[in-house]
């Protein structure tokens, strides 16, 4: 049994509850930030913790802790019997996850879950002295994580996953260019490659000109698909949203929404992302068709949302931890389709547009019509006669997400795996499988500031 699991499976005994459900969660992860191109806030983490669920008189509580002695576990089993017993009757609680068997999945490495603090500080190393002179900003993190459900049902199970990142922004006062890797093995990154390309992007952002509100042709990489199809499937990929009639594809499924070049899966046992056997409730993690060549086919469900739907709906393996499912589930293995072009034949495709390499601060304005606002950053530039041209100041943009997936003009034929992880609190690595896409539909509103620090 694994150390995850075993501590899960002894936590779930203190609890003294009709059901009881604990969430098991341990880490080791470290990561080396750099700023003017100095090594200098490493972070270093080592915890285990704990979330318990219980169920008293169809009422439900939780409560968690990182005090894993067993005077730790009984005080946060106590406060979770607590918080269940003070708690209004929840009619919509569907009980406990059954066991089942979750698939088999890769996703831990024994390299990235090896790296000593002095490897990851060597990896940031490596990034900041290929940045050829000009100051380099960002992190190079890698963690080994291990989740674990036990609960009163009998069910048991245990995942160990390792990822690792690196985040490279190459600024001056009036330069900036950014870029990212992500992958369960650390052997497919290249801190260096990261380092130089985000150099050479930033040595072409010199001299940016603004640029007239309109609806423009786009390219945009991975990173900035990534972003957009994050936000979008936040507010709309979820059965919660879908229910109660908040989402883009309420009233749609079934209807060619897209175009037909896009098809969108969530499925958390690919390996080329970051897998995942299983949900925050311990069930099994399924594959979801979302939209099959434009037409909208599904969104994803946890047990709760199934429940409520009704008509033997049932979980896809999307669940939450227990008190973040007022969200609903969420679609954290996301991956279009690639198509089969370059980045350059993207850009001859637009003629006339602009290339957008990240972007920052987005909020979804409207979920119902898939409306996201942000800003472009570190890299956006002028595309004419099929080329890249000069570069852009900083852009507002408020576009539609559904309306960017249907005027699609083409996908690059590789796929990119872009973090979504913040690193703020439990380790828990996600991420998104894109390609690069160019489109007819991105709405700039307005511009901001050059690029630069």
């Amino acid at each position: 049994m694994s150390r995850a699991l075993e501590l899960a499976d002894r936590a779930r005994r203190f609890a003294q509850a009709d059901e009881a459900e604990v969430l098991a969660h341990r880490e080791r992860s470290g990561l080396a930030r750099f700023a003017g191109s100095q090594v200098h806030q490493p972070t270093l983490i080592e915890n285990e913790s704990v979330l318990f669920r219980v169920v008293r008189d169809g009422r439900v509580g939780s409560a968690a802790t990182n005090l894993t002695d067993d005077e730790g576990l009984k005080a946060a089993a106590r406060r979770a019997e607590a918080a269940a017993d003070s708690a209004p009757p929840d009619p919509g609680f569907p009980g406990l996850a059954s066991p089942a068997e979750p698939p088999a999945v890769e996703g831990w490495d024994a390299e990235t879950a090896a790296l000593t603090p002095e490897a990851q500080a060597g990896h940031a190393w490596a990034s900041i002295e290929a940045a050829q002179g000009i100051s380099l900003f960002g992190y190079f993190t890698s963690g080994d994580t291990e989740l674990a459900v036990a609960s009163s049902t009998g069910l048991a199970v245990s995942q160990r996953m390792t990822d690792a990142s690196i985040v490279a922004l190459a600024a001056s006062k009036s330069e900036s260019g950014w870029t990212q890797g992500c992958a369960w093995r650390v052997g497919e990154l290249d801190p260096a490659d990261v380092a130089r390309e985000a150099v050479d992007k930033a040595r072409r952002t010199r001299g940016a000109a603004p640029i007239e509100p309109a609806r423009y042709r786009a390219v945009l990489e991975p990173a900035a698909f990534s972003d957009l199809l994050f936000a979008f499937g936040y507010s709309s990929l979820n059965a919660l949203a879908l229910v109660e009639e908040r989402s883009y594809l309420s009233g749609r499924i079934g209807e060619q929404v897209f175009h037909e070049s896009f098809t969108l899966l969530d499925d958390g046992r690919d390996p080329r992302g970051l897998p995942k056997a299983f949900d925050f409730e311990g069930v099994p993690k399924e594959p979801v068709t979302i939209v099959e060549n434009g037409v909208a086919r599904d969104v994803v469900w946890d047990r709760r949302t199934a429940a409520r739907a009704g008509g033997g709906r049932r979980s896809t393996g999307h669940a939450l931890p227990a008190p973040a499912q007022g969200w609903g589930p969420m679609a954290m293995n996301l991956a279009v389709r690639p198509g089969s072009a370059s980045l350059d034949e993207l850009v001859e495709q637009v003629g006339d547009g602009i290339y957008v390499t990240r972007l920052h601060y987005l909020s979804v304005v409207d979920e119902r019509d898939g409306i996201i606002t942000g800003m472009t950053r570190d890299g956006t530039f002028r595309i004419e006669n099929g080329e890249i041209t000069e570069p852009l100041v900083n852009l507002r943009f408020t576009t539609s997400f559904p309306e960017l997936a249907r005027d699609l003009l083409g996908l690059t034929s590789h796929v990119t795996l872009v973090n979504t992880a913040d690193f703020y609190d439990d380790r828990y690595p996600t991420g998104s499988l894109v390609p690069g896409v160019a489109t007819e539909s991105f709405t700039i509103i307005g511009a901001g500031s050059g690029p630069g620090l």
